[in-house]
């Protein structure tokens, strides 16, 4: 929950800060190079080692035990203040972030999709959804959307990832179905036009219409030239993707990389089979 309020607060308050990420040498979008990094309550060491390059408009799946780190990788690249880094840089746009805010990050473009959205009472939606857009509009000194300018704009993304109207007007995901709550992540995520999106297991209990209008919005981003990195078990639903890549995590490092191949060896063998370590470069 306290991650959760820092995201909010991301998202309601007005920022001077000036660390905006806009150098991009080359089309890494995301690069991870010997990252080490601990829970900070308990000293525990969770990720050990990790390499990981994302490009722009390429799209990465995740796989790996429960417990492996996949979750923990994805809060500590949006700069969850539970994780503390060892050694190692996180490189987003070719600017290290190991010390910037989780705020600041989110207002440039990194978007994580939780497995679980929360609900939130009294908070309309389409009032949250056009504080983040307008958040971000004032943080890169852009005009902000009146309502009825936003009104127009979110019509339209709304029908793209299949919510009806009449769910602007509700609660943040208040007596949402477990797709809606995913639909309505969706739809915050093409709200605020995200460089690099997270997924979290986004598919695990959807139905096929669903898993269907997922993939499809997922295509778009990447044609968009957005970079995803999408965590699931589900080789279904990996095969839908196409995945530019599969990496494999054990015990907080990224044992293999390989392409969807990588899925029929899991099938077969599960993931305690022996893998030499390879570094994604």
């Amino acid at each position: 929950m306290k991650f959760l309020n820092s995201k909010l607060r991301s998202f309601n308050l007005y920022f001077n800060s000036k660390k905006k990420l806009y150098c991009f040498a080359n089309n890494n979008i995301l690069n991870i190079i010997d990252l080490n990094a601990k829970i900070k309550s308990t000293k525990k060491k969770i990720i050990n080692n990790l390499n990981l390059t994302i490009n722009q408009g390429e799209l990465h799946v995740l796989m790996g035990s429960n417990g492996s780190g996949k979750s923990t990788l994805t809060k500590i690249i949006v700069g969850h203040p539970g994780y503390e880094i060892i050694d190692g840089c996180i490189y987003y746009k070719n600017i290290k972030i190991n010390n910037v805010e989780p705020n600041i990050r989110s207002l440039n473009g990194i978007f994580l999709c939780f497995q679980n959205p929360v609900e939130i009472q009294g908070i309309k939606n389409i009032d949250f959804l056009r504080k983040i857009n307008n958040s971000r509009k004032k943080y890169f000194s852009e005009t902000p959307m009146d309502p009825l300018d936003f009104y127009y704009f979110i019509t339209e993304k709304i029908n793209i990832v299949g919510l009806d109207i009449s769910f602007l007007s509700r609660n943040i995901n208040d007596g949402f179905s477990g797709g809606e709550k995913k639909r309505n992540e969706l739809l915050q995520l093409i709200t605020i036009d995200a460089n690099l999106c997270i997924f979290d297991e986004i598919d695990s209990g959807l139905d096929i219409d669903s898993i269907k209008k997922l993939v499809d919005i997922i295509n778009q981003l990447k044609k968009n030239s957005v970079g995803l990195l999408v965590i699931s078990h589900y080789k279904n639903f990996i095969d839908l993707l196409h995945p530019d890549k599969i990496h494999i995590m054990k015990e907080g490092s990224i044992i293999e990389t390989g392409d969807s191949t990588l899925v029929n060896k899991i099938e077969r063998e599960g993931f305690s089979y022996n893998a030499s370590v390879k570094k994604n470069n």
